[in-house]
C-alpha cells in the first residue's frame, strides 16, 4: 500500500503512521464451496489522508465499508466514488483504489457462489466495480450491507451475522453445480494450459464450457486460462522476488516475450 506522500519515480513505501490490520476467516464447511474467504480490515491514516493501492485480478467480491469509502477504478470502466457497499464482478485487470481511514468487511465469491447468490450473468459485470446499494444485481444483499456498514461493532458478532445471512438467504437449486465445480477445478489446474486440454479433461463439449464460463465465471475459457497462468506467475514473484520476473513466469508461457505481451 502506497503512503500518502508517494511521488512518481520513487519507490512506494508505507508510512509508519499508517495502520492496516487484516484478519481472514475461512467460510464454514457448508459454505466453503461458495466463497474464497471472509475478511475484516481496519485502516487508520494520519488526518484521514488517503492511501493508494491496487487489487490484482480476482473472482467477484462484495465489500462493506463503515467509515471512509473508496474511490475505485478499473481501466476502461467508470470510476466509483462514495459507495459504502462496493460490489465487483470477476476481473482480468487491476482494480486501483484510493481510501482513507475506514473499517470494512470483504466477501470473496467463487464462481459457484456467484451462480448461487447473484444469479446474473457474470460476463455482464466482468471488469466492473459498482455501487451495490443501487445496482439491481446486488439488491438482495441490502440487509447485510445495512448491518455491516453501520458504526463499528464486535467483529466476531458481525462475522456470525454475515454467515447467518448467507445460510438463510433464499436459494434456488443450481442445476449446473457439478459442472461449475468441475470447470473451476480444471481452470486452476497448473497442468492444463489450453482450451483443448480443458475440454478433454472435463469431458464436456467446448460449447457447453463456453456457455457456463461466460455466465458464471465472467470470461471465456481461453481468458480464464490466461488469467490463471498470470496469477501463478504473480504469486511466485511475490513469494520470492529474488527470482525476478524471468524466473517467476509460468511454464505454460512460450517465452518471456509472450508473458510481456499478455
Amino acid at each position: 500500500m502506497r503512503c500518502p506522500a508517494h511521488k512518481r519515480g520513487k519507490e512506494p513505501s508505507v508510512s509508519s503512521d499508517v495502520s492496516v490490520a487484516v484478519r481472514f476467516y475461512p467460510p464454514p464447511e457448508d459454505l466453503r464451496r461458495y466463497f474464497t474467504t471472509f475478511y475484516h480490515t481496519v485502516i487508520s491514516t494520519p488526518g484521514d489522508a488517503p492511501v493508494h493501492d491496487a487489487l490484482h485480478p480476482e473472482w467477484a467480491g462484495l465489500r462493506f465499508f463503515a467509515g471512509g469509502s473508496p474511490v475505485a477504478e478499473i481501466e476502461g470502466c467508470p470510476r466509483l466514488t462514495g459507495a459504502q457497499f462496493v460490489a465487483s464482478g470477476p476481473t482480468t485487470r487491476a482494480t486501483r483504489f484510493t481510501l482513507g481511514s475506514t473499517r470494512l468487511w470483504g466477501v470473496g465469491l467463487l464462481p459457484l457462489g456467484w451462480a448461487r447468490f447473484v444469479r446474473q450473468s457474470a460476463a455482464s459485470l466482468a471488469n466492473q466495480v459498482v455501487d451495490g446499494d443501487s445496482h439491481t444485481s446486488f439488491a438482495r444483499f441490502a440487509p447485510l450491507a445495512r448491518r455491516l456498514c453501520e458504526a463499528p461493532g464486535d467483529p466476531q458478532a458481525e462475522l456470525a451475522q454475515l454467515i447467518a445471512f448467507f445460510r438463510n438467504l433464499p436459494q434456488a437449486r443450481e442445476t449446473d453445480e457439478a459442472r461449475i465445480q468441475a470447470i473451476h477445478a480444471a481452470v486452476i489446474d497448473p497442468m492444463i494450459s489450453s482450451v483443448s486440454e480443458l475440454v478433454d479433461h472435463i469431458g464436456f463439449s467446448q460449447r457447453t464450457i463456453e456457455r457456463l464460463t461466460t455466465r458464471h465465471f465472467g470470461f471465456s475459457p481461453k481468458q480464464l486460462l490466461r488469467r490463471q497462468r498470470f496469477m501463478r506467475s504473480l504469486a511466485q514473484y511475490m513469494l520470492d522476488p529474488s527470482l525476478k520476473w524471468i524466473g517467476a513466469i509460468d511454464w505454460t508461457y512460450h517465452d518471456q516475450a509472450q508473458f510481456v505481451r499478455e
